[in-house]
């Protein structure tokens, strides 16, 4: 039994484009088609790329020559369909899972790719796999362990949805359990027991008189937050529970490392035992690196902060500046009515032609 492997025209209006890769449906762990279609596009419309294939990841990179190389970065996969694929168009705007978190973006890079036979700088691109799933399944990080020297750059460009504003660094995010302990008891005898979900009123107390920073950094500011966002305890109705769990999210900005910030929630809730869960550091917007630096004046926006966590932090540890810019709307990403402008998609091309080409498109 074959199957018809699906054809991209990487040539084609990124906004046809962008339909048809919404088409071949990827959700995250399932990419393949998608990656066999990018691959094949890549291979035979853009012979000046070297490609590379890994796992369900397709690179491709020139080699020029040129004094500085500048990395598009976008994830292929998407969260589970909701009746939204195949894509629809209508009014100006297309419809479909990955529109806007990321197809639309994919689809602008890939263009690129294959139409910039001779940019002012070196490209780089990296379509990868998994990224709305755990971390550990993240494209990226198999990319650093197998191909490490294909990540170099002087510049990475993600096309997270940003409205078509520039978005630089991104927020750290921390998790933690906090155990208020207790002694059970009968409820009907709860003078002989110590109730942990009371106990754990002191933590949400402190939760609700925190004030966070706004940290100016690069112009962009930065706001933290730290909330709790899951909360569990009680052993049965007529039980006076013994332990009770409340999880906290800390969304810190990139001036803090990972562990400061982990040393900050410490010291906010002394007293109570922590056990961390979840950490990533954030990424700082580096802005001032000449590549970002350019990138800003082609945008002609005024970079602002971004709120959220992207994978430019994985390119901040390698010591590489990112930003994030793509067309999607980042309120539409994961919805069941996701859709991207296509006036959008057109705009954010003609300014990354702009950018990597030194003249309009």
């Amino acid at each position: 039994m074959t199957t018809t492997l699906p054809a991209l025209d990487l040539t084609s209006d990124p906004v046809t484009l962008t339909a048809a890769m919404v088409d071949i449906a990827s959700v995250s762990g399932d990419e393949r088609r998608l990656a066999d279609a990018l691959e094949a596009a890549l291979r035979t419309q853009a012979p000046h790329l070297e490609v590379l294939r890994s796992g369900d990841a397709v690179l491709a990179r020139t080699d020029l020559g040129r004094p500085h190389r500048v990395l598009l970065a976008g994830h292929i996969d998407t969260v589970p369909i909701a009746d939204n694929v195949p894509s629809r168009r209508a009014d100006g705007i297309v419809h479909g899972c990955g529109t806007s978190d990321m197809k639309s973006g994919d689809a602008v890079f890939a263009h690129l790719a294959a139409t910039l036979a001779e940019p002012r700088h070196d490209l780089t691109l990296v379509f990868y796999d998994c990224e709305e799933i755990e971390a550990e399944r993240n494209g990226l990080g198999r990319i650093e362990r197998e191909h490490r020297d294909w990540l170099d750059a002087d510049l990475a460009i993600l096309g997270e949805p940003t409205d078509g504003t520039l978005e630089a660094g991104c927020q750290g995010t921390l998790r933690v359990e906090l155990r208020a302990s207790g002694r059970r008891s009968h409820s009907a005898r709860s003078w002989l027991g110590d109730n942990a979900i009371h106990r754990a009123g002191e933590i949400l107390s402190r939760l609700a008189a925190y004030r966070p920073r706004w940290v100016d950094i690069d112009g962009c500011e930065y706001r933290e937050g730290l909330q709790a966002v899951r909360i569990g305890g009680g052993v049965a109705g007529n039980v006076v529970p013994d332990e009770c769990v409340v999880t906290v999210n800390f969304r810190f900005a990139p001036d803090r490392s990972a562990e400061q910030a982990v040393e900050h929630v410490r010291e906010v809730f002394d007293g109570f035992p922590l056990v961390v869960t979840d950490l990533s550091p954030g990424a700082l917007p580096g802005l001032s690196a000449p590549a970002a630096a350019e990138f800003v004046a082609a945008t002609g926006a005024v970079p602002r902060a971004k709120y959220g966590w992207t994978d430019v932090s994985r390119f901040a540890a390698l010591g590489i500046p990112a930003v994030n810019y793509g067309p999607g709307d980042p309120n539409l990403a994961h919805t069941r009515e996701e859709h991207v402008a296509e006036d959008a998609i057109t705009a954010c091309t003609a300014v990354l032609r702009r950018y990597l080409a030194g003249h309009p498109a």
